[in-house]
């Protein structure tokens, strides 16, 4: 049995790892890490029983939990502490066109780190793929959140045609559209202000990412039309659509920041 200061010591240091888990969580509760998170865990890792990792399901905060055994078959975990309280995501929904593999991969990532609730790959006439692997997207997203201490994971919907997304998009949701060309564009900044006037701008909000060729003029019309749809410039320079992404999600959490007393 460890020594009290052998237990504490454990106690203190630094978690070797945080992991995303379908498991409740409760104190004392414990549960064996499925056969991918057993292997990080022992043969990445190094993991030794009495060390610590971070874990969270999304429905109740994050949880210390120390190493309780270490298997050939399982990592076993027993929950020590809560370290944070689950709380409320932004609503904040990203709908994009698919890109090429490791350029899809790079924009679920990055909206996962900057806190989108929903994703959505969006068929545009432009876009330069039209096969989405959504399980392969739903690691990547949960990768993200392991690494950058989200409390949730993004929802990966099924990719859509922009004619379906708007037909089936609420219509009291903005819907911001980023575009490099259109007569009614304006600075991404002005617009959340605007929509800051009448809703705080994290509940409630989408953002639309065109592929690198940009939206058709034809589906600027259409966008245009739509009375949820606002269209915005992200600059003076013509950006990739993956750099788009990281951008657009950039401002709004510098512009939530900046609002906040």
């Amino acid at each position: 049995m460890a020594s009290p200061t052998s237990a504490s010591a454990a106690r203190q240091q630094k978690p070797r790892a945080r992991l995303f888990v379908d498991q409740d969580l409760s104190a004392d509760s414990r549960f064996e890490l499925d056969k991918d998170q057993s292997h990080y865990l022992r043969s990445v890792m190094r993991a030794q029983p009495g060390q610590t990792v971070l874990v969270f399901n999304g429905r109740d905060g994050e949880w210390r939990a120390s190493i309780e055994a270490v298997g050939k078959q399982a990592v076993t975990l027993c929950l020590q502490e809560q370290t944070r309280v689950q709380t409320a995501s932004r609503s904040i929904w990203l709908c994009f066109a698919p890109l090429k593999k490791d350029t899809t991969n790079f924009a679920v990532e990055k909206a996962s780190e900057a806190g989108a609730s929903r994703i959505w790959p969006v068929l545009t006439r432009y876009t330069n793929s039209d096969r989405v692997k959504l399980e392969r997207l739903q690691a990547v997203a949960k990768e993200a959140a392991e690494q950058c201490e989200r409390l949730s994971l993004p929802q990966l919907e099924p990719a859509r045609s922009l004619d379906d997304l708007l037909a089936q998009w609420p219509q009291d949701r903005p819907l911001i559209a980023c575009a490099e060309t259109g007569a009614t564009r304006r600075p991404l900044l002005t617009a959340l202000e605007q929509i800051s006037d009448t809703r705080p701008a994290d509940q409630g909000l989408g953002f639309l990412i065109g592929p690198e060729g940009g939206f058709h003029p034809d589906e600027l019309e259409l966008l245009q039309r739509q009375p949820f749809v606002i269209t915005v410039s992200l600059g003076a320079h013509i950006l990739r659509a993956e750099t788009a992404v990281a951008v657009a999600l950039g401002g709004l959490q510098l512009f939530l920041e900046s609002a906040q007393p």
